[in-house]
């Protein structure tokens, strides 16, 4: 990938005044690396933003500062604006140009739509978005295009071990097996139609199975003992022995008081 070059300020503005950068046009950022000291610059942010449209995350800008310094960096991360999206802090990775780093690379599909999807029979679902490759700094690529143009008939894919990159200068971690992107079924209107249908049949046996056990239920509270009635048909309040009225209790019925 060519170097892009970007000019920067050294900034000493810190905390919260560095809004009045962004009010004159300018992004506050800083720049780090491993056994480096942070430095804090600000660029021009029309200017950051068409070169980051270019570089992304893996490719390689000269960061001037000023007019003697020049650092190798990437952009590591950009910080926006919950509200209005503009961007408002970056991150520049300053990168050891003998070192490999590791880096997410963007996968694009390419090539002509298969003749299934125009007929709408299937759909292209890619299951990797980017690939996580390991290179020299200056070996890294802008993105991995993946031609779908051969995808034909249901489940073909192509998969990690099938995609065009310098192999000698970029390692991946995932394996060769993996898919990448794959022809899978569409679901038309008549299978969408038919799996409501099986959806409402499931639905109403469920509901008949819940009647069921609530029926169950009733008809097991029905068939429950009733409570005994005494002589005037009412029921006997208590199951043990009858209480006098002084609160004693007296022998059941039958049963002998014992020998006079």
């Amino acid at each position: 990938m060519d170097r892009l070059s970007l000019d920067a300020e050294e900034r000493k503005i810190l905390g919260k005044k560095v809004k009045n950068l962004r009010k004159n046009g300018k992004l506050p950022g800083h720049v780090f690396g491993k056994k480096l000291e942070t430095e804090h610059v600000s660029v021009d942010g029309k200017t950051f933003l068409k070169i980051f449209k270019e570089a992304g995350e893996t490719g390689l800008i000269n960061l001037r500062i000023g007019s003697e310094k020049v650092r190798p960096v990437m952009v590591k991360g950009v910080q926006y604006d919950p509200v209005s999206g503009d961007p408002i802090h970056i991150d520049f990775y300053q990168v050891n140009l003998t070192q490999k780093v590791k880096v997410p690379v963007p996968i694009v599909l390419v090539g002509e739509e298969p003749e299934a999807v125009k007929l709408g029979e299937a759909i292209v679902l890619q299951t990797m978005n980017e690939l996580e490759v390991e290179a020299l700094p200056a070996d890294l690529i802008e993105k991995i295009e993946v031609d779908i143009t051969n995808l034909k008939n249901i489940d073909d894919a192509v998969t990690v071990g099938g995609l065009q990159f310098d192999r000698e200068k970029l390692t991946v971690s995932a394996n060769d097996e993996d898919i990448v992107v794959k022809l899978a079924p569409a679901i038309t209107e008549e299978m969408k139609k038919q799996m409501e249908e099986e959806a409402a049949q499931a639905a109403a046996v469920a509901a008949e199975s819940g009647a069921e056990a609530a029926g169950e239920e009733g008809a097991a509270a029905e068939g429950g003992e009733a409570p005994a009635e005494g002589a005037d048909g009412k029921p006997d309040e208590g199951h043990g022995p009858e209480e006098s009225k002084g609160g004693e209790a007296k022998p059941a019925e039958g049963e002998a008081e014992g020998t006079k």
